[in-house]
C-alpha cells in the first residue's frame, strides 16, 4: 500500500467533502480523507495497488482553485 500526504490550503468541511468525492471519482483506487483540524490542513491519500501521482493530483486540485504539495517527513 502506498501512502501519501500532502498540505493544503482546504479549510472548510464542505468543500474538503466535495474535493473527496471529485478524487474518488476521478482516482480509482484511491481512499482518501481530510485531516482539517492539523494546522496543515491535511490530505491523506492511500492507494493499495499501483503509486499516487502526486503532481496530477497537486494540479487536479489547483483546478478547484486549492494550493497542496507533498508534505516532507
Amino acid at each position: 500500500m502506498t501512502v501519501e500526504v500532502f498540505k493544503t490550503n482546504v479549510n472548510k468541511r464542505k468543500y474538503a467533502k466535495i474535493l473527496l468525492d471529485h478524487i474518488h471519482k476521478t482516482f480509482s483506487g484511491y481512499n482518501a480523507n481530510f485531516d482539517l483540524d492539523d494546522c496543515d490542513n491535511i490530505l491523506r491519500v492511500q492507494c493499495k495497488k499501483g503509486t499516487i501521482r502526486s503532481k496530477a493530483l497537486i494540479l487536479f486540485l489547483k483546478d478547484f482553485g486549492y494550493h497542496a504539495e507533498v508534505l516532507v517527513d
